[in-house]
């Protein structure tokens, strides 16, 4: 785990050109506080002759990368970083004045939870912060959060997990319940390494490398007004399949380019998101946002795998957020249907798809779709733009695979190619039912 900063050093680690928020005077008049806890102002003076602040934040206005953000810094060293009355006051100043700027928010987290030297004052701060965050959403500001060491209770439930996109620091503690508080079980899941396999976190980044990585997310989500995205080029076979069944078999080709093929040669540089914020995470799919031609784009990938409803979520979560930010989306589709066993329909694969059909309808921006591979049933086509879909000549979409259209059909296994044809599922044959725009040209090079 690397060496805790004190809020001032991990600002001035991460930015330059800091300028303190001071509107608010982070001073209690009430002798101890609004609940009288004996001994409260004596720690609290102790704290700041410790670490020199006032409160348990630091916020301010900061340079990063190149990007101007609002940077709230928790000071661990002052009462554990807790939240008390004046915490509340500063997060709300900070997320006021952002909106005020129109600048994004980032969150440098470091907090044990709630200050209980005052009581329910201090945990009502969390609806504070949870509606100034609110507002911020509404603005159409990105926020983004940094979980340091210790990033517990409602420090992690609001500024974290209600952050736009999670970052953490690799071996920190992560979860709401604290370590003093929690039961006997997996201490794992306590940790930010956990809380990525969870698909809670969407990337755990080491102190060293945070400036950059910083500077990356903030210029991506910053950097939306682009046009529609034009699909990439084909990265296989240029020539168009014969038959169904011959191009159901060469979208099955194991050595056939895959969606991370794809992101690769059409990004400059590109970040993920990890997972739908509700406990799942698909391999199978990749989301989140890269960088061509001066612009952002998100993006929403099926790998070729059937995809299970935490990859669904995951679309939907991204296609929101791009919506949110202005930032166009490009989708590929490649994916054998959704995963339709007990423990993915238990998982919620129906609400799953349908959650990501709601998002790809309702947004306002851009979307552009290339099937790359397999068009499985509706779980393809819920990654697919309606009106703005491109083929590959090695890809097919089909409403069902060949060999479900033969037993839903009663028919015999040996028909399945034949079966392949009647469903016109080939490039040309899309074009040609007008599901999809065109068939794209095969690549030169990278443009």
């Amino acid at each position: 785990m690397a060496e805790r900063l004190s809020a001032r050093k991990i600002i001035e680690a991460v930015s330059s050109g800091f300028t303190e928020l001071t509107a608010v005077d982070p001073v209690e008049s009430t002798a101890d506080g609004p609940i009288g806890w004996l001994g409260y102002d004596d720690a609290r003076r102790r704290a700041a002759e410790r670490t020199g602040e006032r409160e348990s934040v630091v916020c301010g206005v900061a340079d990063v990368g190149g990007v101007t953000a609002m940077l709230i810094a928790f000071e661990f060293g002052y009462l554990g970083g807790s939240i008390g009355g004046r915490t509340g006051d500063l997060l709300e100043a900070a997320h006021v004045r952002a909106r005020e700027l129109g600048v994004p928010v980032v969150s440098l987290v470091a907090t044990g939870g709630s200050r209980m030297q005052e009581g329910m004052r201090a945990l009502s701060q969390l609806q504070r912060i949870a509606r100034q965050s609110a507002l911020t959403r509404a603005a159409g500001l990105p926020q983004l959060s940094v979980l340091r060491d210790p990033a517990t209770g409602g420090g992690w439930a609001t500024l974290g997990a209600g952050a736009d996109v999670t970052l953490a620091l690799p071996g920190a503690q992560v979860g709401f319940a604290g370590s003093r508080v929690r039961p006997d079980g997996d201490p794992h899941a306590y940790t930010a390494e956990g809380q990525w396999e969870s698909g809670l976190v969407d990337q755990l980044v080491d102190q060293a490398d945070l400036p950059e990585a910083l500077h990356r997310w903030l210029t991506l989500l910053t950097g939306g007004g682009g046009p529609a995205p034009e699909p990439p080029a084909a990265l296989g076979e240029a020539e168009l399949p014969r038959s169904g069944w011959d191009a159901v078999q060469r979208a099955r080709a194991p050595g056939r380019p895959r969606a991370d093929a794809y992101l690769d040669f059409y990004f400059d540089w590109r970040e993920n998101i990890s997972g739908d914020r509700s406990g799942g995470r698909d391999d199978g799919v990749r989301c989140g946002f890269g960088f061509r031609d001066g612009h952002a784009i998100a993006y929403a990938a099926q790998c070729g795998t059937a995809t299970r409803p935490s990859g669904f979520r995951t679309a939907a979560r991204l296609v929101h957020l791009a919506d949110r930010f202005g930032i166009p989306v490009l989708t590929f589709v490649d994916t054998p249907g959704a995963a339709n066993e007990g423990a993915a329909e238990s998982a919620g694969a129906g609400p799953a798809i349908g959650q990501l059909f709601a998002a790809m309808g309702g947004a306002a921006v851009p979307i552009t779709t290339l099937v790359i591979g397999e068009g499985g049933s509706g779980g393809a086509l819920a990654f697919a733009a309606a009106g703005r879909t491109w083929v590959t000549p090695d890809s097919y979409f089909s409403v069902t695979s060949p060999e479900a259209a033969a037993a839903i059909l009663k028919r015999d296994s040996t028909e399945v190619p034949a079966t392949a044809n009647q469903l016109r599922l080939r490039p040309q044959d899309l074009v040609d039912l007008g599901v999809a725009t065109a068939i794209v040209p095969p690549a030169p090079e990278r443009v």
